[in-house]
């Protein structure tokens, strides 16, 4: 570890005095409730978006950066803004596909010491940047008409769960999650297969609430064939 993390435990560990304790908190609920007004007022003007996750770390020559601008492309030119994370690699290639197909390009950006700057193809009205990665899930989850997963890290798997949960314990709507390049996802559903359903620590329903695809086609038609079941249809 290094001395900013030593430090950052070591912190944990010192007693405060109420004062100081009422005063610090009070201080992040305000920092908190502003982060939540920014996102709820710009986002609740933009109209049906899809949210696009994926590693920060994916290059611009790879064919998951290709795949995703496609993606995003469609979806795009079906009638769908997009969101992402607001970083580089798989959001960078989200937010691209989007601008170039002339939709609205969001990004939920996160201050981080390392890895995450906003990239260039974010509209600039539309760009947030948050200090509390929980209020930047919340503004994906309330946002979001589908959640489209291509291959990512830890961030990646934190955003798909939080939809999955939230949709298996029915406090959001059950719009589809998609999980995109079934080889990269294959052996993270098949140990949900054998190990936690197994143990009993999901129902077998559980697993219906997510579909695996490989191609961008697959992904925009499994989103527009959920919608057209309800008659419905992004406006922009």
């Amino acid at each position: 570890m290094n001395i900013d993390e030593i430090e950052m435990l070591k912190s944990k560990f010192e007693e405060k005095t109420w004062s100081e304790t009422i005063s610090y908190d009070t201080w992040e609920i305000l920092k908190v409730m502003s982060e939540m007004v920014e996102g709820f007022e710009k986002l609740t003007r933009i109209g049906p978006c899809v949210s696009i996750f994926g590693s920060a770390r994916t290059l611009d020559n790879h064919k998951y950066y290709k795949l995703t601008e496609e993606v995003a492309y469609l979806f795009t030119k079906n009638g769908y803004g997009i969101i992402t994370g607001g970083g580089r690699g798989i959001m960078e290639a989200a937010n691209k596909g989007a601008h170039f197909a002339g939709g609205k390009s969001v990004g939920l950006n996160i201050d981080l010491p390392f890895e995450q700057k906003p990239n260039p193809f974010i509209d600039s009205n539309k760009l947030i940047t948050f200090d509390y990665f929980f209020v930047r899930k919340t503004m994906f989850m309330k946002y979001s008409m589908g959640f489209i997963c291509l291959p990512g890290g830890f961030g990646t798997l934190d955003e798909m769960t939080e939809a999955i949960t939230l949709i298996q314990t029915k406090k959001l709507a059950p719009f589809p999650i998609i999980l995109m390049v079934k080889d990269y996802w294959q052996g993270f559903v098949d140990w949900m297969k054998e190990v936690l359903l197994k143990s009993n620590n999901i129902s077998p329903e559980d697993l219906n609430l997510f579909i695996m695809v490989d191609t961008a086609a697959e992904a925009v038609a499994a989103i527009n064939e959920f919608y057209q079941k309800y008659a419905l249809k992004p406006n922009f």
